[in-house]
């Protein structure tokens, strides 16, 4: 009788298909790193004959503009292939595989490349104006989309190597400089088309590190070395001034960080307390004015100059006062009720100071003129407002605020930080979960989310004592619900959650980005509010937990992903049992 039953398996059998699997994907990492290579070449070819095009891409043998992201793709995407090749002394580059790392990097170089010379044709009337190198261009950059026939071989990173204390170090520093010298780099670009092809390649880059492993890996070895990795990053942050020789772009970094320093505040409220504050701007408001009318300008209705640090303090004082007088009777109502109420008090704080002119009201605020001619800080007989010669290095008046409102965001991480890891800080994080639980635990909610308001609204208002010396005036409309200019209530909200919310980092990137784009894009005028809308559903719909999520949200909104066990989450997973197991979304 005839054996029907199938014969197992050899090894050997299996090791053919392994072995052939292997080479095929051996193959394709070598296309990829020739594709890569021809991009590169490609930087050093003429990409048209006309100095019109912004960035200079007539020269052969020199790349230049927006030629200069291409070369770095094609840099980018010879590292990772040879990576995935295990080539030695590049295997770091992808400790979590390297074919969703390739299939990002070359979408960011065919998005950069093509976004280039089809600018080019269309500013300058066809293809026509195309030189050789733009050809090549073209071409070279569809090679290394032959990553999508790679298999996933994304895995969980395995238990990294120790390495010596000097070396974690080294990674942070190294690490660090490099991102602030790409931040320099997006601030510094001063043609809207250089931007746009440095969004495209810095986003698709920044996802396939991530894909990568490698800012896993480096994030364990700077929470190793927590210290280290926050001095290095303040000093990075702080040589920022020191590579500008005008004012130009240090007034863009100083907005940012007014930007993010608020928007850190808002995290308090939203992100770790879960309360949405639609008329936040407001507590940014009343410290920038409460500063303007106590230190000495000529419009104010108080003929008084306190130092710098009283007007601080006093401004403080004042937002944590309207803090409380607003969040005491508004803070037992929940979800759309207590987002209409704030905003209703953003409103009411503009309108209220519009009306301050002396014919509506009490002439206080100077109305819709604002108050102008605010003096430049004077800190211990440091004239902000002059320049000052530090290292060797001229620094100019805004790179003075710079280097302030570097020591203010300081301030607030740290204050953000101890309050998130402090018994408080983890009763905000039970309310924003579940009130009802966490009341029935002992936690008295209103207190504590009366707490999260007033500390919100705090710094805030640090943040605006400095921002009416740095702007010298303070307006009305500076402080609206919505508008094509941030700060207002709808780009900090934004901010906390496009980067994700009750983290540092999150708001931190969110707001510069918020701020940066519009700022880099205002020629799209009347469409920038279009095209930040599209940006919000995409992101909505493709990460819903933010930029940098924490991983609570992370494993909330990937829960039921067949991929979860892929995320850079730690090992434990939310309990089995269908009643202490259920998550937020399904309760």
């Amino acid at each position: 009788m005839t054996n029907l039953t199938k014969t197992p398996e050899t090894p050997q059998e299996s090791g053919i298909v392994e072995n052939t699997d292997a080479k095929s994907a051996g193959l394709l990492h070598w296309i990829i790193a020739a594709g890569g290579l021809a991009t590169i070449a490609s930087t050093f070819l003429a990409w048209t004959y006309t100095t019109e095009f912004p960035g200079d891409l007539t020269v052969n043998g020199y790349p230049g503009g927006l030629q200069v992201l291409t070369l770095v793709a094609g840099l980018l995407l010879i590292a990772f292939a040879l990576s995935g090749l295990g080539i030695k002394g590049l295997r770091w580059l992808t400790p979590g595989g390297s074919a969703k790392a390739l299939q990002f990097l070359a979408l960011g170089a065919l998005g950069t490349t093509w976004y280039t010379v089809i600018a080019i044709a269309a500013q300058l009337g066809g293809i026509a104006h195309w030189e050789p190198g733009a050809y090549v261009a073209f071409v070279a950059v569809l090679i290394p989309l032959a990553s999508f026939s790679l298999k996933d071989d994304s895995r969980k990173p395995a238990k990294p190597k120790e390495i010596p204390s000097w070396a974690e170090i080294l990674v942070i520093v190294v690490a660090f400089a490099i991102g602030m010298y790409a931040v320099t780099y997006g601030i510094s670009t001063e043609d809207p088309e250089l931007f746009i092809g440095y969004l495209l390649l810095a986003g698709f880059g920044a996802a396939a590190l991530n894909k990568s492993g490698l800012v896993s890996r480096i994030s364990a070895i700077a929470s190793k070395n927590k210290q280290i990795a926050a001095v290095a990053a303040f000093a990075a942050a702080a040589v920022f001034p020191f590579t500008q020789t005008t004012d130009t772009f240090t007034v863009i970094a100083v907005q940012i960080l007014i930007f993010a320093t608020v928007a850190l505040g808002l995290n308090v409220v939203v992100g770790l307390a879960g309360l949405l504050d639609l008329g936040y701007v407001a507590f940014l408001g009343v410290g920038a004015y409460t500063a303007a009318l106590v230190s000495g300008s000529t419009a104010s209705a108080f003929d008084i100059q306190l130092p710098f640090w009283v007007a601080m303090i006093i401004g403080a004082i004042a937002s944590l006062i309207f803090g409380v007088i607003i969040g005491a009777p508004t803070l037992r109502l929940h979800g759309d009720y207590l987002a209409i109420v704030t905003l209703g008090f953003g409103e009411i704080f503009r309108i209220t100071v519009n009306n301050m002119d002396g014919d509506n009201g009490p002439q206080i605020t100077n109305g819709p003129n604002g108050i102008p001619n605010i003096p430049a800080l004077n800190i211990f007989g440091y004239d902000f407002g002059e320049t000052h010669t530090i290292l060797g290095v001229e620094l100019g008046s805004y790179a003075n605020y710079y280097l302030l409102m570097l020591l203010v965001m300081v301030f607030v991480v740290l204050v953000f930080s101890r309050a998130q890891d402090s018994r408080i800080g983890r009763a905000w994080v039970a309310i924003r979960e579940d009130e009802t639980a966490a009341t029935a635990m002992g936690i008295n909610g209103f207190r504590v989310k009366l707490i999260a308001f007033a500390l919100g609204a705090t710094l805030a208002g640090v943040a605006g004592t400095v921002q009416a010396h740095f702007q010298g005036t303070v307006l009305p409309e500076m402080y609206v619900f919505a508008g094509p200019v941030a700060p207002n209530s709808a780009f900090l909200l934004a901010a906390v959650i496009l980067g994700g919310m009750g983290t540092i980092r999150g708001p931190l990137l969110g707001a510069a980005l918020l701020f940066l784009i519009p700022e880099k894009l205002a020629f799209l005028k009347d469409y920038q509010l279009l095209a930040f809308g599209l940006a919000l559903i995409l992101l909505m719909r493709f990460r819903p937990e933010g930029l940098i999520p924490n991983r609570r949200a992370q494993l909330e909104y990937h829960e039921h992903d067949e991929n979860a066990d892929k995320l850079d989450v730690p090992e434990q997973r939310p309990p089995a049992d269908p009643i202490v197991g259920t998550s937020k979304a399904g309760a």
